[in-house]
């Protein structure tokens, strides 16, 4: 079967390749590794490198690398546009009915388009807050990796893992960075190992003002960077405070994209309170119109799950397939200074949907062989899983914080995709020595009270 198909990137001021490419999951995992670097160089003495006593970060020479291999990514998907004959419009594209949409480029050159079947894929945007001087003086992650600047002494507001993530890699390049936090860290993720992410950045250079919000900035001095005086109330006392940075990074959320492209004429139904759009299977109450990524409510805003979606939602419509998009069973990994990586249901979750009395928690903590000559923490890393007991103790939830999580988890996600229970667990050699066979090894719960720190060698 040949289709004609179209794509209309969004926004058109980027790059092909949407924020994971541009200003998310690429560049922050690279200056997540620059970080990691640094940290290396400290532990290097202890492993008879003799290195200098003094050892700088040059934000230039990273940015422009980061900057240059995005670039190699945008010129590497138009030529797989190519390749694959999709016709790519760099325009801004909203609808005129259901199954029409009309674009317009940079010069104002106008073009229609009719489709049988049209999937929307608009991501979201930084959302700021509404008080004085955000728009004229802070930033968003969609700016840090391109700064042209340092951006030496740092506010990040916000608990998200956006927020912790960039916080965490500005510290470990040696600057001094403040985390602003409203209530909880990395809600909607497992609240027992978000709080111990906390205590480890604190514990390594990250300062947090909690239970605070932002009321006004304003700009003291010009330069670059700028001094920029933020001032902030805590949530339970009305005085004012302020502090003194050079920038501020604004991380308190993200708005989907939907409210600008004529949705509107469509009857296509979004959430008021989010923009975000109900679907049943990707597709929209308009059965002509479907919907994947994070403008999809209940979804994950994960890049490898809105491919994952649009695969198989392809595969449905033009083929024989009729396989679903898993969203319980997601793998994902938070690139904060300690790697969290989490699979499945939270603790909280868990318990909600399964029952406390369903529920068993095995726990470790543990310290990687890498942290013994460095003299680093001696139990500074933990794993976790959640079983089901009333389902065979299948494991329904995976939770690991310590050094390359994301690596460790990915394998886990395939055996809990085929139904891993805690025997699977039990029954499979570590590999010695490593962090993830930790794992292997788990036999203390958390109900039974005992202690959970891993010995030997």
């Amino acid at each position: 079967m040949y289709l004609s198909v179209v794509l209309l990137p969004f926004p058109i001021q980027w790059g092909l390749g949407g924020t994971c490419v541009n200003v998310g999951c690429i560049p922050k995992k690279l200056m997540h590794q620059a970080a990691l670097l640094g940290e290396a160089l400290k532990d290097s003495k202890n492993y008879g490198w003799e290195t200098p006593e003094k050892v700088q970060h040059n934000w230039d020479t990273l940015k422009n690398a980061v900057q240059d291999h995005i670039g190699s990514l945008n010129w590497n998907y138009r030529v797989q546009l190519r390749d694959k004959s999709v016709t790519y419009i760099n325009g801004y594209a909203e609808f005129t009915d259901r199954h029409t949409i009309k674009t317009v480029n940079k010069r104002n050159k106008v073009q229609t388009f009719k489709a049988e079947k049209i999937l929307l894929a608009t991501g979201m945007r930084p959302r700021y807050p509404d008080i004085p001087g955000v728009k004229e003086f802070a930033i968003t992650s969609d700016d840090l990796f391109s700064l042209r600047y340092c951006p030496g002494k740092t506010l990040t507001i916000g608990a998200s893992y956006v927020s912790l993530e960039c916080a965490g890699f500005l510290t470990g390049m040696g600057l001094d960075v403040t985390v602003m936090v409203r209530s909880i860290l990395l809600r909607g993720f497992d609240q027992q190992m978000a709080d111990m992410i906390g205590t480890y950045m604190e514990k390594h250079g990250t300062h947090f003002l909690r239970k605070c919000v932002p009321t006004r900035i304003e700009q003291i001095e010009e330069g670059t960077p700028p001094l920029l005086r933020v001032y902030y109330k805590k949530t339970d006392d009305p005085q004012e405070f302020s502090i003194d940075v050079n920038t501020v990074l604004m991380a308190i959320g993200r708005d989907a994209c939907t409210s600008e492209i004529g949705l509107e004429k469509t009857g296509v139904l979004t959430n008021p309170k989010n923009g975000k759009i109900p679907v049943v299977n990707e597709q929209t109450n308009v059965p002509n119109i479907y919907a994947i990524g994070d403008i999809m409510e209940g979804g994950h805003e994960l890049t490898p799950v809105a491919i994952e979606a649009g695969k198989l939602l392809s595969r449905r419509l033009y083929g024989d397939s009729s396989r679903q998009c898993d969203y319980i069973n997601v793998p994902t990994t938070v690139f904060t200074p300690l790697e969290y990586g989490a699979i499945g249901y939270s603790e909280e979750d868990a318990t909600d949907t399964f029952g406390e009395d369903n529920i068993e928690v095995y726990h470790a903590y543990f310290q990687p062989l890498e942290y013994t000559v460095a003299h680093r923490d001696e139990a500074g890393c933990y794993g976790k899983i959640i079983c089901n007991k009333a389902d065979g103790d299948r494991v329904v939830g995976f939770h690991i914080l310590g050094p390359n999580a994301g690596e460790i988890t990915q394998g886990y996600a395939v055996a809990m995709k085929c139904g891993a229970t805690k025997e699977h667990f039990d029954t499979t050699i570590g590999i010695h020595p490593t962090c993830s066979e930790v794992f292997t090894t788990m036999d203390v719960t958390k109900a039974s009270g005992l202690d959970v720190t891993t010995t030997g060698c």
